[in-house]
């Protein structure tokens, strides 16, 4: 079956969701947070700055920055003149995050249903039957990234800046958790479902549907985690 090609929605604003040329610093995050969930480095694992750098074939500066971002995600704690080890964020502050997540979402999704120009609710469309395809044909990776456009796109609906900002920002700190929940078993399928409930809410410009439909996508989202963590 031949796949069809993911269609990127929109061309949003460079701080709604850094689509640009991935830095080397975001591939280091990404590679040590999916390592950190798997369970490859448990909690109490050293990272050394120096070792991680020649182990990648990049400098420190890479290095310290993807850390960086993964002590704000709860997935490393970093002390000064202590270095970096791995660490796992308590439930208490996992849910604190997913529960603010969740309203920024609803937020964007509601506003996007009010707020998306006809051309920009074509794209979300395209977008979603894309990744239709993607899913019945099993493809994990690339559906994984087209997720990031489709919230991407939602965010950009909103045209409202600063809660792209907020937005984006909180995503970044939750994305080794986003993107672990999709390993839990027959998680495409169900994502795609949710998400369709999201799409037809703003397609049809209901605010408190789209809303609605985007927390509970959420809160799904990180129950999937969960479940998945305790099989780590």
């Amino acid at each position: 079956m031949s796949v069809l090609p993911v269609r990127f929605p929109l061309e949003p604003p460079a701080d709604a969701g850094r689509r640009g040329r991935v830095t080397r610093a975001e591939e280091l995050r990404m590679q040590l947070a999916d390592e950190i969930t798997r369970g490859t480095l448990p909690p109490g694992t050293g990272l050394d700055e120096t070792a991680l750098a020649a182990r990648f074939g990049v400098s420190r500066t890479p290095v310290r920055e993807a850390l960086r971002e993964l002590a704000a995600s709860g997935l490393v704690d970093a002390r000064p003149h202590r270095g970096a080890v791995v660490a796992r964020p308590s439930v208490e502050r996992l849910q604190n995050m997913f529960d603010v997540m969740a309203e920024l979402e609803a937020l964007c999704a509601g506003l996007s249903a009010l707020a998306m120009t006809p051309q920009e609710r074509r794209q979300l469309e395209r977008l979603h039957a894309d990744m239709g395809e993607l899913m019945r044909i099993g493809d994990f990776a690339t559906y994984r990234e087209a997720n990031e456009q489709f919230h991407t796109s939602i965010y950009a609906g909103s045209h409202n800046d600063y809660l792209i900002e907020m937005t984006v920002g909180t995503r970044r700190r939750l994305s080794p958790f986003r993107r672990a929940q999709f390993r839990a078993l027959g998680r495409l399928a169900l994502s795609h479902t949710e998400h369709d409930r999201v799409t037809t809410a703003i397609l049809r410009g209901d605010r408190e549907a789209a809303a609605n439909a985007m927390r509970s996508h959420i809160a799904i989202v990180h129950d999937a985690y969960e479940q998945y963590a305790q099989t780590v």
